[in-house]
């Protein structure tokens, strides 16, 4: 019989399992990786939540999809947005201000994105997130974020948000920790119901308490 966890927190942990699944199977760029229906019967999931994760490395440009083949593990090296935004960002004098007020950008068009659309409010990743802050009292921060802009459905919105993370050095690598757990908690629910407004100053107050650290 199947397992009958809940969707809505398998699909954070969906992700990891198939990376690490990946790694100790030694599947390199280019090879074909399992099918849906076998990977739901291997992790014990339902196909749903299985395609969510697959979509999510899809947009990750970790996976590509060839119709009619099935689907291959990506040289996400071949990008060449990468080295043309990394270039800039070690060229510009002001690059560092300049990569920070753009990923707050795309972070706060995330937020407006998913609260405007009914289907991305209802995602399960959302309740999953304040699932597991309920539980462990903790989340991974990048993962609350990440999952907003792959919500949008935005590949280059996504792929150019990881290349901002990692110059504008917010600490987005670390657990939630104290109150902020209760201002992520706080976003969460605003995302679900579809509150721009208040998601927005949720968001303003877990970046100002983020920002602070490095300023400690």
């Amino acid at each position: 019989m199947q397992n009958t966890k809940p969707s809505s927190k398998m699909f954070l942990d969906i992700v990891d399992e198939l990376r690490l699944m990946i790694k100790a199977e030694g599947i390199k760029s280019g090879d074909k990786i399992p099918s849906e229906r076998v990977l739901a019967e291997r992790l014990q999931v339902g196909r749903s939540t299985v395609r969510e994760a697959l979509r999510s490395l899809e947009l990750l440009g970790l996976i590509e999809t060839r119709r009619g083949e099935g689907t291959f593990l990506a040289d996400f090296k071949k990008h060449q947005l990468v080295e043309v935004l990394s270039t800039f960002v070690m060229q510009q004098p002001k690059a560092a201000t300049d990569v920070t007020d753009t990923r707050i950008i795309h972070e706060k068009a995330a937020i407006q994105t998913i609260c405007e659309d009914v289907h991305k409010r209802n995602l399960p990743v959302w309740e999953g997130l304040i699932m597991k802050l309920d539980e462990d009292g903790e989340v991974f921060r990048e993962d609350i974020i990440r999952e907003m802009i792959v919500a949008t459905d935005n590949r280059l919105s996504l792929k150019i948000w990881f290349i901002l993370k990692r110059y504008s050095k917010v600490p987005y690598e670390q657990m939630t920790v104290g109150i902020e757990n209760d201002i992520v908690r706080s976003l969460l629910k605003h995302l679900i119901e579809g509150d721009v407004l208040n998601a927005l100053t949720d968001y303003n107050k877990w970046i100002e308490h983020i920002e602070g650290e490095n300023e400690e």
